[in-house]
């Protein structure tokens, strides 16, 4: 699926640029407008309001993965594995199910200056080792908020796991704690909105007390 991109500065973080499409484009307008079970959409080519959000967030925390090892899970166009390559981190590994977002994150990277390795993986097998863990948009249905709820406890133990979610409704805030809030500028061909209030949310480890109390409160 072809998209003609320009390098522009991400709204809530302009320190990076990324290819992105024009801010009238919407997701499907590549394909006629119509959704092609057989084609992976182009989610690669925006920046959504989660990426935005952890980008944030970890350029105004570099301690949280400075000398650190860091992987991106569902990296899209890139945005928070670059923000933590620009951040300090030794080393960022970034994954997604889609080859064209792997290329459009070395791309990026390679427009940021920074290295970033990308491969094409999903959470399932991308093994231990990693001492922070960035997701962003990654519970948008039932079935892959699920799956990725699993994976992510999996991690949880041995990483810090940041989450961005702009609420899109299968979140499970229950076993999250959020460390910040953001009012992040999106294309309103993508959203029908131009901003989306965004949380920057961290898992609680099972070995930490404060998730045994929220769990058993039913916080959230």
């Amino acid at each position: 699926m072809r998209v003609r991109t320009s390098l522009l500065p991400v709204p809530l973080a302009p320190e990076i640029s990324l290819h992105l499409a024009d801010s009238r484009t919407g997701l499907f307008d590549a394909s006629g407008g119509e959704f092609r079970s057989d084609v992976a959409p182009p989610f690669w080519a925006f920046v959504w309001a989660g990426g935005q959000a952890l980008a944030r967030y970890v350029l105004d925390h570099p301690e949280i993965v400075a000398g650190r090892r860091v992987l991106d899970v569902a990296t899209g166009s890139g945005v928070a594995a670059i923000a933590a390559a620009r951040a300090g981190a030794a080393a960022v590994e970034a994954i997604d199910l889609d080859a064209a977002a792997v290329a459009a994150t070395v791309r990026n990277a390679e427009a940021n200056g920074v290295t970033v390795r990308a491969r094409t993986a999903d959470i399932a097998g991308a093994g231990d080792g990693f001492d922070v863990i960035l997701a962003g948009d990654v519970f948008y249905t039932r079935s892959v908020a699920d799956r990725m709820t699993a994976a992510l406890r999996r991690l949880a133990p041995g990483a810090a796991v940041l989450v961005g979610d702009p609420g899109r409704g299968f979140f499970p805030q229950r076993l999250f704690v959020r460390r910040a809030e953001f009012a992040v500028p999106v294309p309103a061909a993508l959203e029908e909105t131009e901003t989306l209030v965004t949380g920057v949310w961290e898992m609680l480890s099972p070995h930490n007390k404060l998730y045994a109390a929220h769990i058993e409160g039913g916080a959230g």
